[in-house]
């Protein structure tokens, strides 16, 4: 199918992320002990949702082209959005973008036009907080993301299908993650099947690997469990990631491997671009 279908406010599309939050996601990344992988993937997804917003900005206004939610999965299975969004499922992007839990002040550095950096101070918005604790529930995660799409894709046969990002640091303690996956692919909207993406943040200290095209790839027995239940990347989405200089084969699968910050930011923001907007 296609994948082709214009986004606009009569016919949103729909985000949704899956964020493991069990206890091991308190570790480091590999190599960077003083970077919770809790922290990094927060971080990750509130930049990807203001990234999102800024897209959506029109002169009127934030437009409904998305739909957004957020799945925490560890301790328990639950909406996780915080703030005055907490509670909430698929949230439109304007209500999303009027109500941030809280606005943090950080800095960065930026070019200063002179060979170097300099420090600027910039307003980082809070959708999701960082939590670690308990178990990996992860084919539960996946049978609710199910069941609020169900829901969605029945009211927008015409959309660009959902697209669903699992980010995990490890092995499901369920069931999950193949059959219920399985099942999450096969719900469609008029243009194609609902598309999973799935990102491995591995303890080991070894390269990323991103949009890999074949199991053999991959180092052990769960990046080849989560590549295998992964979407491949449609035409369009690979051209996107082919516009970053990458080699990204005709069947690629939208999958991470041991992911740091910087690759895990490219990961989601490839899969979140889109030409289509009106």
């Amino acid at each position: 199918m296609s994948y082709t279908a214009e986004i606009s406010r009569s016919n949103p599309s729909c985000f949704l992320f899956l964020v493991d939050r069990s206890g091991s996601m308190s570790e480091a990344f590999a190599g960077h002990q003083n970077l919770r992988k809790c922290d990094s993937v927060a971080d990750a997804i509130n930049k990807l949702v203001h990234n999102l917003i800024l897209k959506c900005a029109r002169g009127e206004g934030v437009r409904h082209f998305y739909d957004v939610g957020v799945i925490g999965y560890g301790q328990e299975v639950t909406p996780a959005f915080s703030g005055p969004l907490a509670g909430r499922k698929l949230v439109s992007i304007g209500e999303v973008a009027a109500a941030p839990a809280r606005v943090e002040e950080r800095t960065r550095s930026v070019p200063d036009g002179k060979g170097g950096t300099s420090q600027r101070t910039v307003k980082f918005p809070i959708w999701f907080e960082p939590v670690a604790k308990g178990m990996t529930p992860m084919g539960q995660a996946l049978d609710m993301a199910r069941e609020w799409l169900t829901e969605w894709v029945g009211a927008h046969m015409d959309s660009h299908p959902p697209i669903v990002i699992n980010i995990t640091d490890g092995e499901a303690t369920d069931s999950g993650p193949m059959n219920q996956g399985e099942a999450l692919k096969a719900l469609a909207t008029n243009d194609g099947n609902t598309l999973l993406f799935n990102c491995h943040i591995s303890g080991r200290l070894e390269s990323p690997i991103l949009f890999p095209q074949s199991e053999a790839e991959l180092p052990d027995e769960l990046a080849r469990t989560l590549f295998s239940v992964s979407s491949e990347l449609p035409e369009p989405i690979r051209k996107m990631a082919q516009v970053e200089h990458r080699q990204v084969g005709e069947h690629a699968r939208g999958f991470a491997f041991n992911a740091d910050l910087v690759e895990l930011i490219r990961f989601l923001d490839i899969g979140t671009r889109a030409g289509n907007l009106r």
